[in-house]
């Protein structure tokens, strides 16, 4: 900033305000710390100001220097009450605009509020910083593109848990130890589900001296929850961003990307889910591949084997370099949500100008398209629905990650998570693609997809997105078994079915399916 010869507005350098007539011009660097209360970690969200001081008018900026900066409007310094107002841009919508006020305090910083259009204010202290702390960091070049060697990780699908999708940013130490004694007595365990999966908010404040990443208050000891996961015959999960931080707010992996992945390694990680959304501010799209090379490469060099799961929604085509950067799986979708339309939205629709059943033959054991966590289990969808759900990820050969509380199952979402014959489809080693055949005398809205397996049969979904329930039907010879003496099994009552004549048909419950496996001799 240059210097400004005001008779209040006052020049800030390295922080330090100067004082002159007895008065101190509040121009410059600030950061409103809120501390994360509903998480009880003990850290805090921070969020920076550029100030700028014209008597009682105040302007300036928020995230000074980044590519998502906005002026601040309505600024003002009254009486010690700063106030101001940001508005967010928003396609096709008004835009979000949030308050910020506060008192000065005796030491020159503010007790301040923020307050967004729905009336909810998130509170904290503005205080002054220096210009350095408040500006973005320095950009880091990406590497050259080149293969990361295949790891030899996930041969099949990952199955395991994520905590997002129930506990969010709440999830502690102690619930992830009671979700793998779950998973064990359950039976999760012995059908495969074997990744416990710790996603954002694990982190602390800020990193070491060394720069090492550090916990928060709610994971004391990652080595010893490591361990005691581990004690389970499960295997340990983490989570972080190529950026500065992550999607949450968190400390990210940008420019530590060698040191976290030792870290994560001496700690006993077996899993690291690489969320994309912190990066946006420092990467265009197109440079996703050489960043999450970046990563790939640190894993390779950890010391460890440690299965990589790229999250970045399905940009560029990530099924098209997913595995080149060392992914052993990649997001095809924006994030799921616990309701139909999100589910018909993931499993049906276009996303990324692209749906799963056009991209399903870039699968192949050690790297999987993924359609995002499961959310079967908490409440938001029909059971119906949940087994339309579970067959879905099956056919698709994607990760079943539940995203539930183990500790509290229903028999019904036991039922659908557990079933033996559901999960078999998706883990067959063959990992055939998926494909839609014809339908006979089918509802609108509705699908029958096919998959080969590796025993010679073929797994069938009939699928109905329809808001009655439909009878839906599919030939033998669409299935290339015709003339053959066929017969078949459904996979959720696990009761054989007739498979007399030339087509199978059957009433398919509003969204809702039937699942067969088909064999021929």
């Amino acid at each position: 900033m240059k210097r400004r010869r005001v008779v209040l507005l006052l020049a800030v350098v390295s922080g330090i305000a100067v004082v002159t007539n007895g008065q101190t011009s509040i121009s410059g660097y600030w950061d409103f710390q809120a501390p994360r209360i509903a998480n009880n970690d003990g850290t805090y969200r921070e969020t920076f100001f550029e100030l700028k001081q014209d008597g009682e008018s105040i302007t300036g900026r928020i995230e000074p220097g980044g590519s998502r900066e906005y002026p601040l409007t309505e600024g003002t310094l009254r009486n010690g009450t700063l106030h101001f107002v940001i508005l967010v841009p928003r396609a096709n919508a008004a835009p979000n605009r949030t308050v910020y006020e506060g008192t000065q305090t005796q030491d020159g910083h503010f007790t301040f509020a923020a307050t967004g259009a729905d009336g909810n204010a998130t509170r904290g202290e503005l205080l002054r910083v220096a210009k350095e702390a408040a500006l973005p960091p320095r950009r880091i070049e990406p590497p050259t593109l080149h293969d990361v060697p295949d790891n030899g990780l996930a041969r099949t699908p990952p199955m395991g848990w994520n905590s997002w999708n129930k506990f969010n940013a709440r999830i502690t130490d102690a619930d992830v130890r009671g979700i793998a004694d779950a998973m064990v007595s359950s039976g999760m365990a012995k059908v495969g589900y074997t990744y416990v999966n710790i996603d954002d908010a694990w982190e602390g404040q800020k990193r070491d001296a060394q720069g090492n990443i550090t916990t928060n208050r709610k994971f004391p000891d990652m080595k010893a929850l490591a361990d005691y996961v581990h004690s389970k015959g499960l295997k340990l999960g983490i989570y972080s961003s190529p950026g500065p931080f992550t999607c949450a707010g968190y400390e990210g992996s940008y420019g530590h990307e060698e040191q976290d992945a030792k870290q994560y390694a001496a700690w006993g990680i077996d899993y690291l889910k690489y969320d994309w959304c912190g990066a946006r501010n420092e990467y265009k799209e197109e440079e996703e591949q050489a960043v999450y090379q970046k990563m790939g490469d640190a894993l390779q060099k950890s010391g460890r084997k440690i299965v990589y799961s790229l999250c970045q929604y399905g940009h560029v085509n990530v099924w098209q370099w997913g595995s080149k950067v060392g992914g052993n799986l990649w997001r095809t979708t924006g994030d799921i949500n616990d309701h139909w339309a999100s589910l018909d939205l993931i499993s049906f629709g276009r996303q990324q100008n692209t749906t799963q059943l056009e991209i399903a033959g870039f699968a192949r054991s050690g790297h999987f398209n993924d359609p995002d966590m499961l959310e079967i289990g908490n409440g938001g969808m029909t059971g119906d629905e949940y087994r339309l759900h579970m067959t879905v990820w099956a056919m698709l050969s994607a990760p079943l990650i539940a995203g539930n509380d183990l500790r509290s199952m229903s028999d019904e979402t036991k039922s659908i998570l557990l079933n033996p014959d559901v999960i078999a489809v998706d883990q067959d080693k063959a990992v055939n693609p998926v494909r839609a055949v014809a339908q006979t005398g089918a509802p609108d809205n509705s699908f029958v997809w096919v998959k080969s397996l590796s025993d010679g049969s073929v797994a069938v979904a009939l699928l109905n997105r329809g808001e009655a329930p439909g009878q839906l039907s599919v030939s033998w010879k669409s299935l290339g078994l015709a003339g053959k003496n066929i017969t078949a099994r459904d996979l959720w009552t696990h009761a054989p079915v007739v498979a007399a004549g030339e087509t199978y048909s059957t009433t398919v419950p509003k969204h809702g399916v039937v699942m067969l496996k088909v064999s021929a001799k």
